[in-house]
């Protein structure tokens, strides 16, 4: 299309109505209490999940959500509503860091550029968002309240008589840091030697760092840790009331992992625990199943190598091998030793264990398929009645003892489903579900376990050994950790000329020597927190950006947040990629907060939705390595925004992945060009003219007809998101 002469004058059109938008700010919205707010209208908070501003940009991918929420924003106006819908960013990151690594330039210099280019590409294609309340997580006048809330966290424990969040001091213990909803634990982590860090799970691949291809070991280090587990239960349940696909919430369900079942307690044998170290259940390996009523056919049991007892178990002659075996399963990544692992391997401990039905003494195994952060770290090996235990049991030579007989007469051997009792002389003849209920009464009767509950997920490991994060409100001083006064807030990372880790495992934080001497008896907490934090709870600050006062204020949250439903944000808009940890953990700290009384919903977000991945011309998702990336400046530059906007939604259903094609661009860009001249004339000066066709007429009763039917048709899909039917409408 040629740069003189166009179809028609968007390059003129739109730059000009944006110019307006801007000077008039009329996408701001006031709130309770500001001049000119409009208490008569009904609320409605749309927010799109606010991204990372990487420096290569937006591709075409990205506005497509934006342009959904942009057009039921505009419509919600049109509609009597007072609209809030901002934009930010989720700044905090490890490109920016690496970069810093590389070039020694300060992350907050490319974040700054990386933000004034993503702002301009969405400025430009025309979104309706209110300015006035950006944010940006890396700002300290954002992250000062990250930290805030932290420390409310740090300074709150979940009462399980209450079943809320209740502040420390109301707990009664001994030890409150036991019970703290942050806390301080040596978790086994991700560590590379080479690159001198600790490493997400999702940075590991086949045993290797994703950067470098450094050989990566599991160790165990000092971490913070959020105890999300104590509210699983909330987590789960609180699900229902939300308008959320069930997709998503399945996969939030399989990620809480709610079983039920029994702990049980398995003596280790010769262990005399009667002594100085009673009770110490280290002399006990405790396992929980949700299948009690196959106790009787538990022939040996697993340890992770990981496990505490492993080092207290082990036989003198058995050392050497299961030394050298935890070594190399601490080369292994968590899905490596599970799903990955298609060969079972494994070493005797040289030790037994008493199985409490039967006293009959099987031996303990460490096996890498067995991790322990799931769990207890250890289970009792059912070979009959569980696919892993079987191919275990086969390879080492194990017994195989079947203690469930099937109902449709298939082989006992392998079978895992409901059937009856058998050999088990307790709960012989009965079936599965009463032979559970029979044999963990049996145990409780006995003090030898208890029926339990247990979950998947595990408590959130909180700290990242990087600079480019938010500092924790924390010091240390004689060996305990205490929080820092809100006054002395926010805690600013220091300036580094050298941004590399340090090889001993220690964050790059501690290189500034002087910044983390906090006092003459007390250190500051170098560890960062990680990019979760920032996004855990951006959608309260857009309620309130400007309060320095408050995270956000009563007034302000109370009316954004408000209406009868659990969740305050009305609708929520972003990708698949953040259907389980980002959504889990921002409904986690909104729950503390909503429990000590500083917000006023249980949830954060009442409607959920997903927009599909839009991929390249190949049908490719979109990467450099491909060199299929569409910038959507080239694509406005060529056809203009309202064509680029226009061609997004009606590509397919918002929610469905589909192709890009330029020339569906182009024939939404004539589409748009004809509609433009049935009203303008383009004179011999060429400036466009209203056509002097144009005459003021009643329209025909059958025009009035297809003109209504075309309001209802477009009003519902626009309601229901469906914005591809309603522009396949209007063609017709």
């Amino acid at each position: 299309m040629s740069e003189r002469r166009k179809s028609y004058p968007f390059d003129q059109i739109e730059p000009k109505w944006q110019a307006i938008w801007e000077e008039r700010q009329l996408f701001c919205v006031p709130n309770p209490g500001d001049k000119n707010f409009d208490p008569s209208k009904p609320k409605f908070y749309i927010l799109d999940m606010f991204p990372y501003p990487s420096g290569a940009g937006l591709h075409v991918g990205h506005p497509e959500g934006y342009t959904a929420t942009d057009i039921l924003a505009r419509y919600k106006r049109m509609r009597g509503f007072n609209v809030l819908h901002p934009m930010g960013w989720d700044a905090f990151g490890l490109p920016a860091e690496q970069y810093a690594i590389k070039t020694g330039k300060h992350p907050a210099t490319t974040t700054r550029a990386n933000i004034a280019k993503f702002k301009a590409q969405l400025k430009r294609i025309g979104f309706s968002y209110d300015w006035q309340r950006e944010i940006n997580t890396t700002d300290p006048r954002y992250y000062k309240w990250t930290q805030w809330i932290f420390l409310q966290i740090y300074n709150s424990w979940f009462n399980p008589a209450t079943n809320r969040a209740e502040p420390i001091s109301t707990y009664r213990g001994k030890n409150p840091d036991e019970v703290r909803l942050a806390y301080v634990a040596d978790v086994p982590v991700n560590w590379c030697p080479e690159l001198g860090t600790v490493l997400a799970n999702e940075e590991v691949v086949d045993g290797k760092s994703e950067i470098g291809s450094f050989p990566v070991v599991r160790r165990p280090m000092r971490q913070w840790m959020l105890r999300i587990t104590a509210y699983a239960e909330r987590l789960l349940k609180e699900l229902d009331g939300l308008d959320w696909p069930e997709g998503i919430k399945l996969l939030q369900r399989n990620w809480i992992g709610r079983s039920e079942g029994a702990e049980v307690d398995f003596a280790v044998a010769g262990v005399d625990d009667s002594g100085p170290e009673a009770g110490d259940r280290s002399y006990k390996i405790r396992v929980f199943t949700t299948r009690p009523d196959t106790l009787y056919g538990a022939t040996y049991m697993v340890l992770a190598p990981e496990h505490s007892l492993v080092d207290l178990i082990v036989t003198e002659e058995q050392w050497p091998a299961v030394r050298a075996y935890r070594e190399r399963a601490a080369r292994k990544s968590d899905l490596e030793r599970t799903e990955l692992a298609k060969e079972k391997t494994g070493v005797f401990t040289g030790a037994y264990a008493m199985n409490p039905v039967n006293n009959e003494r099987i031996p303990i195994w460490v096996a890498d398929y067995v991790l322990l952060g799931y769990g207890t770290g250890a289970i009792m090996g059912v070979p009959a009645h569980d696919e892993r235990d079987l191919d275990f049991a086969r390879k080492f030579d194990l017994p195989i003892r079947e203690v469930v007989r099937p109902l449709g007469g298939e082989d006992s051997i392998g079978f895992v489903g409901e059937g009856i009792a058998i050999n088990s002389p307790v709960i012989d003849g009965l079936p599965s579900r009463q032979a559970i209920r029979r044999i963990t009464e049996w145990l409780e009767q006995r003090g030898l376990g208890k029926g339990a509950i247990n979950y998947k997920l595990r408590d959130w490991l909180f700290s990242r050994q990087r600079y480019w994060g938010e500092p924790f409100p924390v010091v240390w001083e004689n060996g305990k950790h205490r929080a820092l006064d809100k006054n002395e807030l926010p805690v600013v990372p220091p300036p580094l000329d050298d941004y590399k880790p340090i090889g001993t495992g220690e964050p790059p934080l501690a290189r500034a020597k002087e910044w983390v001497r906090y006092s003459g008896n007390a250190l500051r907490e170098t560890n960062t927190m990680p990019q979760w934090a920032g996004s855990c709870w951006y959608y309260l600050r857009f309620c309130d950006p400007q309060n320095d006062q408050r995270f956000v204020g009563e007034e302000a949250e109370e009316y954004w947040m408000g209406g009868p439903k659990p969740g305050g944000v009305d609708l929520y808009v972003g990708g698949t990629e953040h259907a389980v940890l980002h959504l889990l953990y921002a409904r986690f700290w909104h729950k503390v907060l909503f429990d000590l009384g500083y917000v006023s919903k249980p949830e954060p977000f009442q409607r959920l939705v997903n927009q599909g991945i839009i991929l390249g011309e190949d049908n490719q998702k979109m990467s450099k390595s491909r060199g299929n990336i569409v910038n959507p400046d080239d694509v406005i530059d060529r056809y203009g925004a309202d064509a680029f906007r226009c061609y997004e939604m009606f590509m397919g259903p918002l929610e469905q992945m589909k192709p890009w094609s330029m020339r569906g661009v182009e024939g939404v860009a004539r589409f748009l060009a004809r509609v433009w001249r049935l009203l303008m004339v383009e004179n011999q000066a060429g400036e466009w003219e209203l056509s002097a066709r144009l005459r003021e007429v009643d329209p025909t009763s059958p025009q009035t007809k297809i003109t209504h039917a075309t309001i209802k048709k477009v009003t519902e899909d626009i309601e229901s998101l469906s914005f591809n039917t309603a522009i396949s409408c209007a063609p017709s």
